[in-house]
């Protein structure tokens, strides 16, 4: 077996998203010759925005975990600011930024490069160092976000003939919430040269969207394309192979997970207003996951927040419920200069629930592609409330007369599989020997 030592800051009892990519990779990579031995934060000290206890059970019962301390600002970020919670992505946990909030990311953003969970990296190289060495060590993965995490991978190329690949599930410089973090330009450029150099030193890179190849090699002159490899955020059949049942009392629209102010979704609100609420009495809309007050006045300024259910952070498996309960899942790409090329991982979730998706953001980019590829749904720009809320009327009527809306497996989903994704890994890592 190979061995594959896979360094991530998010583990459970961490929750989100981020945390799903390494845990269920891990889950299958033995079945194809790779053994993971994981590296991570201990949880009683990491800097977790959302905590997920049922993903424990998803922990292959065999794997090697190992953590270690940590040394971040969060706390006192905490009890500077009066604060509950770690900020969110794109801070969807919070309202319009004030005076200290502001003063917090500028110091977030200039002092703490590429990101205020550098602190776990002395902890995190020194214990890899010494997996490397006791356990025979024959590939290292670092995943990102945090981007800090990528540093210990550089790090560690530089210690050891080890191969090294960069998992960049996100973007680094370009993410859509970047210059919330105030850089002056002497942390951008530190930012920059520190993405340069994981891009040129690393031997394969992982990218969750097949134009992020061009993006990253934008960055350096040394050519990268034929280390870049695509492996997308993917869905985990285990999660979905269980009984659900399906709201048959209400045509319900549901978003799950984080939504954010530069989502935008100003339009599906206005589409909503523009239905002709006497024929849609069974409507409903809910959004699971942490939703901005900017968003919900979007919806009351129109006059359908009545049509509104938001439940607050869920576990995952309460999440999938929730996508299988519905009727229709909404899916939106936050705006930015770069959101044609933004794939969500929530989309492959989406895809396997089987039900039709309304896609909110550009109607050509890689999000869209991907589902009217699959014959999933229909994408809508944000100047499309009408061809929107035109889509919206024709599913309800199929649904009030009984017709199955619901989405026939396409042969295509295998491949976002999350054991499938575990073979094409394997495949890259094998390729690096």
């Amino acid at each position: 077996m190979i061995k594959a030592l896979i360094i991530t800051y998010y583990w459970p009892p961490s929750g989100g998203a981020g945390v799903q990519r390494w845990l269920k990779l891990s889950k299958y990579l033995a079945e194809f010759g790779v053994e993971p031995i994981v590296l991570t934060v201990d949880e009683k000290q990491a800097s977790y925005a959302v905590l997920d206890s049922s993903l424990v059970a998803d922990i292959a019962p065999n794997i090697l975990v190992f953590k270690t301390p940590t040394n971040e600002p969060f706390e006192s970020y905490k009890k500077l600011l009066g604060k509950k919670s770690i900020p969110y992505g794109g801070f969807a946990n919070e309202t319009k930024p004030g005076l200290f909030d502001k003063l917090a990311r500028f110091i977030r953003g200039n002092f703490f490069i590429p990101d205020a969970r550098v602190g776990w990296n002395r902890f995190a190289i020194e214990k890899a160092s010494e997996l490397i060495r006791t356990h025979g060590i024959d590939v290292v993965i670092t995943s990102s976000p945090p981007h800090s995490t990528q540093l210990i991978g550089l790090s560690l190329k530089k210690r050891f003939p080890i191969k090294w690949i960069a998992d960049l599930c996100d973007p680094w410089t370009d993410i859509y919430y970047y210059e919330s973090f105030f850089h002056l330009p002497f942390a951008a450029k530190k930012d920059k040269d520190f993405e340069r150099r994981v891009i040129e030193e690393s031997d394969r890179i992982l990218i969750a969207s097949p134009p992020w190849s061009q993006l990253f090699q934008s960055k350096t002159s040394t050519p990268t394309e034929a280390k870049t490899c695509f492996l997308p955020m993917g869905y985990d059949e285990a999660d979905f192979n269980k009984s659900f049942i399906e709201d048959k009392d209400h045509f319900i629209i549901t978003y799950a997970g984080t939504l954010a102010d530069s989502y935008r979704p100003e339009v599906f609100a206005e589409a909503l207003k523009l239905l002709d609420r006497s024929k849609i009495s069974k409507l409903k809309v809910r959004f699971v996951g942490s939703v901005t007050p900017a968003i919900k006045g979007h919806f009351e300024a129109r006059g359908v927040a009545d049509l509104l259910e938001i439940v607050p952070y869920v576990k995952h498996d309460r999440s999938v419920a929730y996508l299988m309960e519905g009727s229709v899942l909404l899916l939106a790409i936050p705006q930015n200069k770069n959101e044609e090329i933004i794939i969500p991982g929530k989309i492959f979730e989406y895809l396997a629930a089987q039900k039709p998706v309304i896609c909110l953001g550009p109607v050509h980019g890689e999000s869209a592609k991907i589902i009217e590829g699959m014959n999933a749904g229909k994408a809508f720009d944000r100047t499309m409330a009408g061809p929107m809320s035109a889509y919206i009327q024709t599913l309800y009527t199929k649904w009030e007369q009984g017709e199955d809306i619901n989405l026939p497996v396409h042969p295509e989903l295998v491949r976002f599989s999350r054991r499938d994704q575990a073979r094409q890994l394997s495949e890259i890592v094998k390729g690096l020997k």
